[in-house]
């Protein structure tokens, strides 16, 4: 098997990092190479708006393996390895230096690039996105207490910033050009039960109104935002968190097909035999909520990684979990299980004084959807059953999901549709 090309991944974030380690854990004694350019081994990205902003942990401390690990595994990392080209017909890729790596199988784990703000003043000292650690290490030193903090986009990301920033003693603004947060996320009833703890806590929410240009000293640093409203709001810095896109241009360059994503089937595979893609670079065919989608979540990334590489050697696995999401704001937790945006109703379940679990269905009675915020504990089992049942198609009475003296777990027992 030494002889054969390797199985090489474009992408050493969540994806790429452990769909080697499977490809390992499945049997693959081949060669294994591992494709990043960030100039630093793969880590975990969701600490970086949470524990590393808030000072408990360092990037470093987001690897996610130790520096041993690649070595034992035979997995060839290369930090700073840009690509410049997948030769489709000759099965390799052309890295920027000039090199070339052949491959039996290719994975594009390529991610998603933060969208930047376009007006007059965006490229102002002091201006940032929240994608990476080096731009994690950046934002840590602007977040000193008394210092104003505007914040465009009232997304999760968004919103995490903004709960960190407030720990930290920060004066905090959030900029919001949607008439509501998490518009793509969750039902109105839950964004508007966590903007109230936001408020509560001393932030500043503002929605229907853009960010018509970035003002800025004569030292080139930012000291505000003018808006579409005709008001200006004095910050020392701002922080973008107005989406992502997937990084589809080594796809589309060698003619593999993109739809909102690199388009694969629901093995992951693309319109190549030999290439596949998973994360958040690609949209996929989901089976339980019947369309294609593509999803920006940690435990995405993990399912993705441990289905690629089981069929880059020829498994055949579909791919059919239900999405889980979690976010840590305040004293809360927020955890989503499904696809709460899908639903047409809301079913509110008070699981104590302070926590609520949400539950979302489609036109049919069907659970697409549950989103628990409050304490861990007292959301954690509802979410948990919940996505047994979202797995299953069921169809539940409201009556029973808003009832908290009613035990969720029996509903499992309840038929698919």
């Amino acid at each position: 098997m030494k002889n054969r090309p390797a199985m090489v991944i474009i992408g050493a974030g969540q994806s790429g990092a452990r769909a080697a380690h499977a490809l390992r854990d499945n049997g693959w004694d081949g060669e294994i190479t591992l494709l990043g350019n960030e100039g630093v081994a793969p880590y975990d990205r969701p600490p970086l708006s949470k524990a590393v902003l808030l000072g408990h942990k360092t990037t470093a401390q987001c690897a996610l393996y130790d520096e041993t690990f690649y070595s034992e595994q035979r997995i060839d990392l290369r930090v700073d390895a840009g690509v410049q080209q997948i030769d489709r017909a000759a099965r390799r890729v052309v890295l920027k230096d000039g090199h070339t790596v052949a491959y039996q199988r290719l994975l594009i784990a390529t991610g998603a690039a933060p969208r930047r703000l376009s007006v007059p003043g965006a490229t102002l000292e002091g201006v940032h996105v929240l994608r990476t650690a080096a731009d994690a290490s950046s934002v840590v030193g602007e977040l000193l207490p008394g210092r104003k903090i505007a914040i465009v986009g009232a997304g999760f990301i968004g919103l995490e910033i903004a709960a960190t920033a407030i720990a930290r003693g920060c004066e905090v603004v959030v900029i919001e050009a949607a008439a509501r947060a998490l518009m793509r996320a969750v039902p109105e009833i839950v964004a508007a039960y966590l903007v109230e703890r936001h408020k509560q806590m001393g932030v500043d929410v503002r929605f229907a109104v853009q960010v018509d240009r970035v003002i800025g000293s004569t030292m080139k640093r930012v000291t505000g935002v003018k808006l579409s409203d005709g008001t200006t709001v004095a910050c020392d810095c701002v922080i973008a968190g107005i989406g992502v896109k997937p990084r589809t241009e080594l796809a589309e360059a060698a003619g593999i097909d993109v739809a909102d994503g690199i388009a694969v089937d629901d093995t992951l595979r693309t319109n190549d035999p030999h290439i596949f893609a998973a994360g958040d670079v690609c949209s996929f065919p989901h089976r339980l909520f019947r369309r294609r989608m593509r999803l920006e979540c940690w435990k995405n990334a993990e399912d993705h990684a441990r289905i690629v590489a089981r069929n880059m050697l020829e498994r055949g696995e579909t791919y059919s979990e239900v999405p889980w999401f979690w976010s840590d704001q305040y004293d809360m937790t927020i955890q989503i299980a499904g696809m709460p945006a899908f639903g047409v109703t809301t079913v509110v379940r008070e699981t104590s004084a302070a926590s609520r679990v949400f539950f979302a269905l489609d036109r049919d009675g069907v659970l697409v959807g549950a989103s628990g915020v409050g304490q861990a504990s007292e959301i954690a089992r509802d979410v948990r059953v919940a996505q047994e049942l979202i797995a299953r198609r069921a169809c539940v009475e409201p009556s029973l999901l808003s009832d908290r003296s009613v035990k969720l777990k029996p509903l499992l027992a309840v038929e698919a549709l």
